[in-house]
């Protein structure tokens, strides 16, 4: 059985849980396939409380409800879409653990992430994916996901 539920930014079990959930991430193959840094791990909550715009949604496996196991993760940042002059929920990162992939944790992470974005009167949802994260790319299709059109790129310049 799974639970999901939006992580409270000030509270240091759910920060916990979260930079270990994103630093599995990191280390997989399509993440930086290397531990999150010590500086990442340190302003992740800090930093999402000063943008004032992060939502943390984390998924629970509670077959044992008195040991709920963290085995999913999604990072989103609301931001605006100019264009539609109203807010967007932007997914910067959905992660799951391998031992519960393929259980469809990742679908009804997608799905809490519509229904908060719904909440949140967004009008829209965008994310990024890696063009080799094939499994990723299938799910966020079957949810109803498409490439714009016309096709975008994610570009970035690192400052440090």
């Amino acid at each position: 059985m799974l639970s999901i539920r939006l992580a409270n930014l000030d509270d240091a079990a759910d920060e916990q849980i979260a930079v270990e959930l994103l630093d599995m991430y990191c280390r997989d193959e399509m993440g930086d396939s290397k531990p999150l840094s010590e500086h990442a791990r340190a302003s992740l909550f800090p930093g999402l409380r000063e943008h004032g715009g992060g939502v943390v949604l984390i998924a629970f496996e509670t077959s044992d409800p008195h040991h709920p196991l963290p085995v999913g993760l999604a990072i989103c940042l609301v931001g605006f879409s100019s264009f539609r002059g109203s807010k967007l929920l932007n997914i910067h990162d959905v992660a799951v653990s391998p031992a519960a992939r393929g259980q469809g944790v990742g679908r009804q992470l997608m799905q809490a992430i519509e229904s908060e974005a719904r909440a949140r009167c967004c009008t829209k949802i965008t994310l990024e994916v890696r063009s080799d994260n094939l499994r990723a790319q299938k799910l966020y299709e079957q949810v109803g996901y498409h490439a714009a059109e016309p096709q975008q790129w994610f570009w970035s310049k690192i400052l440090d």
